[in-house]
């Protein structure tokens, strides 16, 4: 059987640059590939998974140099890289929708789109957790329920109900001029 052999890179400054791209580019797409509900809020397996990907792939973005020039290249190419990606996608939609995916409806008009919440990895006891953290205990109360793509979850509810939906959208997510 065949093996793959990737070409090892030196662990001279270039190198580290060009390592620490390669690494960031790479867990970019996989945590693309991963689904929108990976991204939403840390549990313990998620936050171990974070911390365990971040030290084994500290090596591959350095190889063997450990000095402080070369971590502060690896610093520099993250960030430099993250800026390049940000100004990228606010200026194409399509380069947006390439790296953060489009929202998913898992809920209309109270009844569950169950091959939606197959293929983004969400169960019905997630769903459940996000109705009763809006305020709702029975799917026929919902008319809309979406996986936003930082994998929050949206409710929106039946007709006439609106009033208490928005009140607690605000109260949980303040706008970004009260946070500066």
């Amino acid at each position: 059987m065949p093996t793959l052999e990737l070409p090892d890179l030196p662990s001279d400054l270039l190198g580290v640059a060009i390592r620490t791209l390669v690494v960031y580019l790479f867990l970019i797409a996989v945590l693309r590939l991963s689904g929108k509900r990976e991204m939403g809020q840390l549990s313990v397996l998620d936050l171990v998974l974070v911390l365990v990907i971040s030290n084994s792939v500290q090596n591959a973005m350095v190889g063997s140099n450990v000095t402080v020039w070369g971590g502060l290249v690896a610093v520099i190419v993250l960030i430099a890289t993250d800026r390049a990606l940000v100004f990228m996608r606010t200026r194409s939609q399509r380069f947006a929708r390439f790296f953060e995916g489009e929202p998913t409806l898992l809920v209309r008009e109270g009844k569950v789109l169950e091959g939606a919440m197959e293929r983004e990895g969400v169960d019905r006891r997630e769903l459940q957790q996000a109705l009763r953290e809006h305020g709702y205990l029975n799917l026929d109360e919902v008319r809309l329920a979406v996986l936003e793509v930082d994998g929050t979850i949206s409710v929106i509810p039946m007709a006439g109900d609106a009033s208490r939906t928005a009140a607690h959208v605000r109260r949980r997510r303040p706008s970004r001029e009260r946070l500066l």
